[in-house]
């Protein structure tokens, strides 16, 4: 039977060990919970209004913003614990996910205002179309 080590030195190890791997988890769930780059390329809508509702429900990062937020909190608390040897990796890939999931947000806000704004012009344009062909 081993027996357990209670020193501060092997105890703080063991976190920083546990620390990084609970960062390296939390990138692996992130990058799994991205969406599929295919379904935000393709289409198969018959019109611009299905292909923005596509886009929009292929843009939802869903669960990669919290994996993100969880890695990079558990990131913040071993590096201000001073855990890391070197974490420069887990740094740079929380930024490279955290710049992606911005991007992706901030395109389905873009694509959410042209599912509201496309219609109205549509309609707008038949207004003026059945206008034209009043006079």
């Amino acid at each position: 039977m081993a027996q357990s080590t209670f020193d501060d030195d092997d105890l703080f190890g063991e976190a920083a060990e546990e620390t990084r791997a609970e960062v390296e988890e939390h990138l692996a769930a992130a990058r799994e919970q991205l969406p599929d780059p295919d379904a935000v390329w393709e289409t198969d809508a018959d019109n611009v209004l299905g292909a923005l509702n596509g886009l929009k429900s292929a843009l939802d990062a869903g669960d990669a913003t919290d994996s993100v937020r969880s890695a990079k909190k558990a990131y913040v608390l071993g590096e201000r614990a001073d855990a890391f040897e070197d974490a420069e990796d887990l740094k740079t890939e929380i930024e490279e996910l955290e710049s992606l999931v911005a991007d992706i947000e901030s395109a389905a806000e873009e694509v959410a205002s042209l599912t509201g704004t496309v219609p109205a012009i549509r309609g707008a344009l038949q207004d003026a179309a059945s206008d034209d062909g009043d006079e």
